[in-house]
């Protein structure tokens, strides 16, 4: 419990400070670098011409005749994100390509070194994960104008033309939406210290309404990414080598390591945010599905580690779901059983648009997710065990 105290202490200003945490964009990274100084720009060059590289099947003979670099230089943090994210594309073009099955089991130490070190002083794996292709890899047009997809973009692109752009940007703005609940926070753990029913119900019809807009922005999916050229283009990208037939013992780091390591591609199950209000409602994926409880687990592993302290210091914190419960205030209870509706909605709706976006594309009914888990299996899983935290009428 040693978490406890400091974080009923805390404001929201400073629970974001000590968890990078933005005030405006949660557990994005606010206003991403777009470019780096020499060397590095090398990296930066092949990351923003991918598709073209790929496709005139250019991508590899570059990479080859890149020279290894120091990350010595790269000392801020904005800048080792922006390379991590650049070297995660580079990495994923390398392996899989165009597509076609031939696919490269060894990452060439002018890449794997600088990558491997920069991912160990990050806490990162080195692979692309939703840390990078999601929360770091996004612009405003317009500096001072919203952050609506109308008014965004992405830094790097591959190969499927605006598929990569509509599915990266939907996803951040999906957790930009449900992360403005972050800042209420506090409230509640100090509503169940100071017993104080008001302040405990007025956060959580905030969080309600913010889990409620983050629906809506998952809704635009449906505009901006084709069904098809995700399945058949994109998704092969965010594919990792962790349970993945294709590399089988996983991708071997030349130079860094001397045995091939196995690490999962990009999920959603990588996102900070769910798994946030899964441990502030006390919905407790361990009791479901234990296969899907140990996934969501070793996911928190590709988060950035001030995220995964965040979650550790949110589970020491007092529970908003018995104090819901002692209670024994139907008003109360509903508002609380608000939330974990907009959950279930919220993995419903999950589970939709994976059937939307891979089982009818694949004509099979089950799939392996970008993460390496049987998908809809997984999905199910979480959805049944969110459900059951529902409280019910005696």
């Amino acid at each position: 419990m040693a978490h406890n105290g400091r974080l009923l202490m805390e404001s929201s200003r400073e629970i974001f400070e000590k968890y990078h945490i933005d005030e405006e964009v949660g557990f994005a990274l606010p206003n991403p670098l777009e470019e780096l100084p020499p060397p590095y720009d090398e990296w930066i060059s092949i990351a923003k011409n991918l598709p073209e590289l790929i496709d005139k099947n250019e991508l590899r003979k570059k990479v080859d005749q890149l020279k290894i670099h120091s990350i010595d230089a790269l000392r801020d943090h904005k800048s080792q994100r922006l390379a991590h994210l650049a070297l995660g594309y580079i990495t994923m073009a390398y392996v899989w390509n165009q597509g076609d099955g031939d696919v490269r089991k060894v990452l060439p130490e002018n890449i794997a070194v600088p990558y491997c070190k920069l991912s160990d002083k990050l806490g990162l794996p080195p692979i692309l994960v939703y840390a990078d292709c999601v929360l770091a890899n996004w612009k405003k047009k317009d500096p001072n104008g919203p952050m609506t997809y109308e008014n965004m973009d992405i830094l790097f692109w591959f190969p499927g033309g605006d598929c990569s752009k509509g599915f990266f940007l939907v996803s951040l703005l999906v957790e930009i939406a449900a992360a403005s609940a972050i800042k209420v926070i506090p409230d509640l753990f100090r509503a169940v210290k100071n017993e104080d029913r008001n302040t405990m119900q007025k956060a959580l019809r905030y969080i309600a309404s913010c889990l409620h807009q983050a629906h809506k922005e998952f809704e635009q999916i449906n505009e901006y990414v084709d069904p098809s050229t995700f399945f058949h283009v994109l998704r092969m990208y965010l594919s990792g080598w962790k349970g993945n037939p294709q590399l089988p013992e996983g991708l071997k780091y030349e130079g860094f390591w001397n045995t091939p390591k196995a690490f999962a591609g990009g999920s959603a199950a990588q996102s900070s945010i769910f798994q946030c209000f899964d441990v502030l409602l006390g919905i407790q994926q361990s009791s479901g599905e234990e296969s899907a409880a140990r996934f969501l687990q070793e996911m928190r592993n590709y988060m950035p580690p001030a995220h995964q302290e965040f979650l550790l210091s949110l589970e020491s914190g007092p529970s908003v779901r018995e104090f819901v419960l002692s209670k024994g205030d139907d008003e109360l209870q509903e508002d609380y059983n608000e939330c974990v509706k907009a959950m279930v909605s919220l993995r419903n709706y999950h589970l939709q648009m994976v059937t939307k976006y891979i089982v009818i594309p694949s004509n099979q009914q089950e799939n392996k997710g970008t993460g390496g888990t049987s998908v809809m299996t997984f999905l199910r899983s979480v959805r049944g065990t969110t459900k059951n935290f529902l409280l019910r009428d005696n």
